[in-house]
């Protein structure tokens, strides 16, 4: 049974996004992949932009999913990250771009509602 991760994050304080969202793909993209590869089967990047145009300050500026094919597997990624040189560079760049502060993951539970067709 596939387990998603979902993170919640808001990009450090003067940082405009645009410059958030260019530094996340062309940057800390590559290192989600290099320590997510082989471990999860989906990394995907949600970034959020509010329909009334408006951003206030609790906003989230992305939402992070990560799929794993079980628990199990999921669990060793985790493990594997903590590593204190894989955790240094995930950090040392999480630092360029986030308000580490902010960060919220959860373990997503779906509930899937049928709708009827579309018009």
């Amino acid at each position: 049974m596939t387990v998603t991760v979902l993170t919640l994050l808001k990009r450090r304080d003067g940082m405009s996004k645009a410059d958030f969202i260019a530094y996340y793909e062309a940057n800390h993209r590559l290192i989600g992949e290099k320590v997510l590869g082989g471990w999860a089967t989906r990394y995907e990047r949600r970034h959020l932009h509010p329909m009334d145009g408006a951003s206030v300050d609790h906003d989230y500026d992305v939402a992070l999913e990560i799929d794993f094919p079980d628990q199990q597997t999921c669990d060793a990624c985790f493990a594997a990250m903590a590593d204190p040189e894989i955790m240094r560079e995930i950090v040392e760049d999480e630092e360029r771009l986030f308000d580490r502060s902010r960060m919220r993951s959860y373990l997503i539970e779906s509930r899937v509602s049928a709708l009827p067709a579309l018009r």
